[in-house]
């Protein structure tokens, strides 16, 4: 057994765990990382997205100093985005859940916390891909409260806080798998690891918890949010395991946020290999379904496509189709929709797939029994409110005033060839984490701080409950990551 020494240790490689470090060694401390996969796997689930995150803004001037220039900027439209706006949006989609004060330190950090990042060499962008639908005059119109990503989404965000962490001399242990905290009277004084078969140990003056939920663990999964949980695909990392949470809980940590619920999207059920793909990553999430509409095996709708923007929804939609007979549902299309839909993830070579001529055809193909399929269709066809002007960039109120209703951008679904697309349950993170201050000290049951120990991103809990807001999970983890990062280095 060898023992290392840090000023500060981080737990994980993730966005989150990557921020505190920096955090720590902007203020001139000896900084520590321990990641348990291998450097081509690195990154926790930051990897596994698209880069989104949400902040706050004045619009679209107020980010040329953040963004990389792009020749569309001139022919954009990019709505401001508040505080207000930002904490109204976190308590309507959590239904009132989410922490207060961790509210109130992400909304009014994050906007300068993104450019702290750029200082440091991270690199954004306007998201036109997925943010954005071009009109016919060549315009875009940016929707949804989420504008900001970054290059290269989240290979590329990883790809920076790696090369930031080398320029500046932060040492990264790859297949270092934490398994223990270890402490002396009553304070944490770092961990066990495991690295190539062997043990090791980290002594730190500080320890920060950037080790991710316990989305990759079934058995955990199972236990805290129900047995059906235990069926879900992992679509990202398949090491976050709820280690270190374990770990913190023995020492008497309390329990953050909403232990079951989590982040859960509809993801392709059809692909061969669709759990923790680092080639595909993100791209196998099907996140064009309010266009068109969501039926189960037995042809019926369950759920509303049309809620809100897909942003505020889709971490929810996941869970909705989970509960369906075999966890399995179809998106559809017809022709007049297909072009429309989000050429990175429906054209994925390999993609989940079913083209017909016929909706009776496309039922037997995709296993949808034609005779409720036929009746869904013919029924909410018949109930479009054709009276409103379909606009995607906007909630533009053309609905389908059926059961379950269609509250925007309802279309018929009448046009050959049509289109079935099979998706499954993908589990992205979990809520529940481990409960801290304003300073992102993990706290005992009465309130206390557990001395020397610190946490975030999805190690802490507290923001979200059954559903979030697309993009606030980068961005509280940057938020809190540097928060972690310079307590632990103070």
């Amino acid at each position: 057994m060898s023992t290392y020494t840090a000023d500060v240790l981080v737990v994980g490689a993730g966005n989150a765990a990557m921020c505190a470090a920096h955090a720590a060694r902007e203020a001139g401390r000896q900084v520590l990382v321990l990641e348990a996969a291998p450097r081509s796997q690195a990154g926790g689930n930051s990897y596994f997205t698209a880069g989104a995150t949400r902040m706050t803004h004045e619009g679209l001037e107020s980010l040329k100093d953040l963004v990389e220039p792009d020749e569309r900027h001139s022919r954009s439209e990019v709505p401001p985005y508040s505080k207000e706006d930002y904490a109204a949006d976190l308590k309507k989609v959590t239904m009132g859940r989410n922490d207060p004060d961790m509210t109130e330190i992400l909304t009014s950090n994050i906007s300068a916390d993104m450019r702290w990042l750029k200082t440091k060499g991270m690199r954004y962008r306007l998201m036109y891909e997925r943010q954005a639908y071009e009109t016919p005059e060549g315009a875009y119109l940016f929707w949804g409260g989420l504008h900001v990503g970054n290059v290269d989404g989240g290979e590329g965000l990883l790809r920076d806080h790696l090369r930031v962490a080398e320029e500046t001399g932060i040492e990264i242990l790859y297949e270092a798998r934490a398994v223990k905290l270890t402490e002396e009277a009553g304070a944490v004084t770092g961990v066990t690891f495991e690295r190539f078969g062997e043990e090791h140990t980290v002594r730190a003056e500080a320890t920060v918890l950037g080790s991710g939920g316990f989305e990759a663990n079934k058995e955990m999964r199972a236990e805290h949010m129900g047995a059906e949980w235990h069926h879900a695909i992992t679509r990202g990392t398949p090491f976050n395991t709820g280690t270190m949470l374990q770990e913190a809980l023995r020492l008497g940590a309390a329990k953050g946020g909403d232990w079951a619920s989590c982040h859960a999207t509809q993801w392709d059920a059809g692909y061969e290999d669709n759990e923790s793909n680092y080639e595909v990553t993100n791209r196998l999430t099907r996140q064009s379904y309010p266009l068109g509409i969501i039926v189960d095996r037995h042809g019926k709708r369950f759920l509303d496509e049309g809620a809100d923007f897909r942003n505020l929804t889709y971490a929810k939609y996941g869970k909705e189709v989970l509960m369906q007979p075999g966890a399995i549902a179809w998106q559809i299309f017809d022709a007049s929709l297909r072009p429309m839909l989000r050429s990175q993830e429906y054209e994925v070579p390999g993609v989940g797939e079913h083209v017909a001529d016929s909706l009776q055809e496309l039922a037997e193909q995709a296993g949808i029994d034609p005779a409720g399929f036929a009746e869904t269709v013919e029924s909410f066809n018949a109930s479009v409110d054709t009276s409103a002007e379909f606009n995607p960039n906007v909630k533009d109120g053309r609905a389908a005033r059926t059961e379950p209703p269609k509250s925007n951008w309802a279309n018929r679904i009448a046009e050959p060839p049509f289109y079935a697309y099979p998706v499954t349950c993908g589990i992205t993170f979990t809520f529940g984490g481990l409960k801290g201050d304003s300073r992102a000290r993990v706290l005992k049951e009465d309130g206390s701080p557990i001395p020397r120990l610190f946490a975030c991103g999805e190690a802490l809990g507290g923001l979200f409950s059954e559903n979030y807001p697309g993009g606030s999970g980068l961005a509280a983890g940057i938020v809190f990551g540097r928060i972690a990062g310079r307590s632990a280095a103070a």
